[in-house]
């Protein structure tokens, strides 16, 4: 009993041989793709979204370690970006000089 039984050996049978695969196919690709075209098929196939240009990487070492999370429009982020680039600050920096334009135009209510 130095080998094992093959559970399998019983199956070799040619009962349980894969058909013959057939090397044409009865339509082209092309041929398929213009037919939708015609009717009005639409792809499958999500369309690609238009890449938007990513911003860099800001690093700053600024002794900052407090984090605050804001919801805001799109709009107001670009502004918020841009203001940052103009002035060549931190978005913190921007976020104080706000804060300090406020408190000087009487910003409390």
């Amino acid at each position: 009993m130095n080998q094992r039984v093959n559970p399998f050996a019983d199956l070799a049978s040619p009962a349980f041989k894969p058909k013959p695969r057939k090397n044409e196919r009865p339509v082209v690709n092309e041929t398929m793709e213009r037919i939708a075209e015609d009717n009005n098929f639409v792809s499958r196939q999500p369309a690609r979204a238009p890449k938007t240009p990513r911003r860099q990487r800001r690093q700053y070492t600024t002794g900052r370690n407090q984090q605050i999370n804001l919801k805001a429009s799109p709009e107001t982020i670009d502004r918020l970006y841009k203001l940052a680039d103009e002035k060549g600050v931190a978005l913190a920096m921007v976020l104080e000089m706000a804060v300090d334009a406020l408190e000087r135009a009487g910003g409390s209510r």
